[in-house]
């Protein structure tokens, strides 16, 4: 999600250089930012209203590139992940919710998981002992949790009744929750909300995503969704939560390796996973709020 506060560092060469770029204040390349999430948008708005099963599709090329993106950072951090089980492995908890639903996003994690653990500790042959075994095994498993099995939950909704209407649900409120932080933060961010984590995040920005989200939320819901309105608010409530927390994990993890993003793919907002932080865990609390409730 957006930072929700900008903290812009002067420049303090005092040599010839040529006029520095204008940065916007959330630290940002803006108007790239704007037309990449305007792409994206556009992308997954087409995919969802006249072909929802093809949003397996776009789960099966962009959870690889994100989970490859985790990996190759963490390779440089002298992490080992056993990076061919889990892009197999995220493909199978993709695509086995089609046939299996829920039952088969499961099975092919705990597969995953498996496998995982087996190909780490034999990579380098049984005759040699193998070294941080713990440490990259864990990672395995927050990073086959935190990608491919979140991920995965959009495609459990796209097989329920108006699936792909529940998933651009999911999205647009994950969405305007970011813009809301975004225009919040910028506009009366004072009170830091995680310093320690993200210091461009305040309690003020909070309040924007909460209202822009829980309000696309209500409208989503009753207009599109044909659902009562009140559904609107539990679940715009639990994404802008989930929303936000995920934002901060991904922060946590990249202040740990010590990087700014995961990624150059996306210019404006970084790498893939630095655009799907938030949505990810909020891709389980969609599910589940609207599979109780709606």
């Amino acid at each position: 999600m957006a930072d929700q506060q900008a903290t812009p560092v002067p420049d303090t060469d005092d040599g010839p250089t040529e006029p520095p770029k204008k940065a916007s204040r959330a630290g940002r390349d803006l108007p790239a930012a704007i037309a990449v999430g305007v792409l994206l948008g556009a992308m997954a708005i087409g995919i969802l209203n006249f072909a929802p099963k093809g949003w397996l599709a776009v789960l099966a090329v962009a959870m690889p590139i994100a989970t490859y993106e985790v990996v190759r950072r963490l390779k440089e951090a002298g992490y080992s992940l056993p990076l061919i089980p889990l892009l197999i492995g995220g493909q199978a908890m993709i695509w086995l919710t089609w046939p299996f639903g829920p039952a088969g996003l499961l099975g092919a994690y705990a597969g995953t998981i498996v496998v995982c653990m087996v190909w780490r500790l034999v990579g380098q042959g049984l005759s040699e002992q193998p070294v941080n075994y713990l440490r990259d095994i864990s990672a395995t498993v927050l990073l086959a949790t935190w990608v491919p099995l979140f991920a995965s939950f959009t495609a459990l909704l796209i097989f329920q009744d108006h699936g792909g209407i529940r998933t651009f649900t999911v999205i647009v409120t994950v969405v305007f929750a970011d813009i809301g932080g975004y225009v919040a933060g910028v506009l009366f961010g004072k009170h830091l909300m995680a310093p320690a984590i993200s210091p461009k995040k305040s309690w003020e920005g909070l309040g924007g995503s909460l209202f822009f989200g829980i309000t696309a939320s209500v409208l989503t819901v009753a207009f599109l969704l044909d659902k009562p309105a009140w559904v609107g608010v539990p679940l715009g409530l639990m994404l802008v939560i989930t929303g936000v927390l995920g934002d901060l994990v991904e922060s946590q993890v990249k202040r740990d390796l010590g990087i700014k993003d995961m990624g150059t793919l996306l210019p404006g907002h970084g790498g893939l996973m630095d655009r799907i932080d938030a949505m990810l865990p909020s891709a389980v609390a969609g599910w589940i709020v609207l599979t109780l409730l709606a």
